[in-house]
């Protein structure tokens, strides 16, 4: 996969995956990679700065949840009514971007 690619839909991929329901960190990358058939395979690196900045834009909201392995509270993040907005009008621009892009092709 290209890695422009996925930067450029990071945030349509997350909020897309935490919209049925709040997930924590590592259950995202499960999740990403089950519903992909692996194409998405985030890397901790990558995906928790990703998810802190879509926090501190108020499109998700973290929340303390069972304990893990090593006895501290999972965070899980949850899409927030502006999260919601925002995925709507993300998906709209992408279906209009990839609507463009497949008109280019297949003219001859």
């Amino acid at each position: 996969m290209n890695p422009d690619l996925l930067r450029g839909n990071l945030d349509l991929i997350l909020l897309t995956l935490l919209e049925p329901q709040p997930l924590y960190g590592f259950a995202i990358i499960q999740a990403a990679r089950h519903r992909t058939g692996g194409y998405f395979d985030f890397k901790e690196g990558s995906l928790y700065p990703a998810l802190h900045r879509l926090e501190a834009e108020g499109l998700l909201a973290a929340q303390d949840g069972e304990l893990g392995r090593n006895g501290k509270p999972r965070k899980y993040y949850a899409i927030t009514d502006q999260g919601r907005q925002t995925l709507q009008q993300k998906r709209q621009e992408f279906a209009a971007f990839t609507g463009a892009v497949q008109q280019l092709g297949g003219s001859s």
